[in-house]
């Protein structure tokens, strides 16, 4: 039988490279001081026995862990997967390495996140918040003097910085054009937990990605002497079946919308299956458009008009403010990024008679 794999020890790699422990450790742990002579042959040392590092013992010794702590809200949706590949190539390329937790949206689950993080002590977090009462758990970290950054949602409460996009302008403009086209309900579909009839006085919503959605789409109505319906609000949508109930409830009945909007890409995947389901004609007989641009909304028929974001940036941007907060610098000014529409196919003229 083959014997268990063995792992280096740090006196085996001094013993090859003819230096001290202490000296093999400095080298191999990158603290302290030590010669280039001694470095050059404790890394050739190293290498020609396949010697592995330590990870849990270097950060007792060093109190660094050379890791970060990213916790997301939905993991599935595109917006997420493409802003942590902008952290992890940010982090990775300065040293670091990336832990991601997922909370499917629940309070619960995320304090239970960045408290497993705590403990693994990593060296800094990044975290895209739910929407909650209070950042209890965020606030304690900050009051504990660990580097924290929030990205795509802020909470004004805890003194953290935020990278989030500016939406409103691109929602304003968006709904210049489809009134410009002769729609006057608009119907809008989101998965925030949150009630349709007290979204407008929930001063948490407007810290949110969806919050500053409405507040751009119902801005542009009020604009154009046009109420935005609580009924045509659709909150909550938390699975593909509530979303199709709420597209389904939007375009059919007495005065429906003639134009549905998606929070996001999880969203629009969902109500466009229902569309198809009841016969209706984008954009002949709905328009739709989409606050999110995946790659998929460019190639179906008709082409997703959406409200781009700059998703891979901010998460560069927000894995750059933490490298400065881990290495003890001052905070740089937190970028501004905007948002920007994109007009495709999916979108025209309001039906005749709706």
């Amino acid at each position: 039988m083959r014997s268990a794999r063995r792992d280096v020890t740090i006196g085996e790699v001094a013993a090859r490279a003819g230096v001290s422990r202490a000296h093999a450790a400095r080298a191999l742990g990158g603290y302290g001081a030590v010669s280039e002579a001694v470095l050059s042959r404790v890394t050739a040392a190293a290498e020609e026995l396949g010697y592995r590092a330590n990870s849990l013992a270097k950060s007792v010794s060093t109190g660094r862990s050379q890791s970060v702590g990213v916790v997301v809200g939905d993991i599935e949706n595109p917006f997420f997967a493409l802003s942590v590949r902008g952290i992890s190539d940010t982090l990775r390329r300065a040293g670091y390495d990336v832990i991601l937790m997922n909370t499917g949206e629940s309070l619960e689950l995320e304090i239970d996140a960045v408290r497993a993080l705590d403990g693994k002590r990593v060296d800094g977090f990044l975290v895209a918040p739910v929407l909650a009462p209070e950042g209890g758990h965020l606030r304690a970290l900050v009051d504990a003097g660990r580097p924290l950054v929030l990205f795509d949602r802020d909470i004004p409460e805890i003194s953290a910085p935020s990278v989030v996009v500016d939406v409103r302008a691109a929602a304003h403009q968006l709904v210049d054009d489809l009134i410009a086209d002769g729609h006057r309900r608009i119907g809008f579909v989101s998965t925030l937990s949150s009630s349709p009839a007290l979204w407008q006085q929930d001063p948490q919503v407007a810290h949110t990605p969806v919050g500053r959605r409405l507040l751009g789409l119902g801005e542009a109505m009020s604009d154009h002497d046009l109420p935005l319906r609580p009924e045509d609000v659709r909150m909550a949508a938390r699975s593909a079946e509530d979303i199709r109930r709420h597209t389904r409830e939007l375009v059919t009945g007495e005065g429906p919308v003639t134009a549905l909007l998606a929070s996001d890409a999880v969203v629009a995947v969902s109500a466009l299956e229902e569309l198809r389901s009841l016969g209706l004609d984008v954009p002949a007989d709905i328009s739709v458009a989409v606050f999110d641009d995946p790659p998929w909304a460019r190639l179906i028929s008709p082409p997703l008009t959406v409200v781009s974001q700059p998703v891979l940036e901010i998460g560069v941007a927000a894995a750059e403010l933490l490298i400065d907060a881990m290495a003890g610098r001052a905070a740089a000014a937190v970028p501004e990024l905007s948002a920007h529409l994109v007009r495709r196919g999916s979108t025209g003229s309001a039906p005749q008679g709706r």
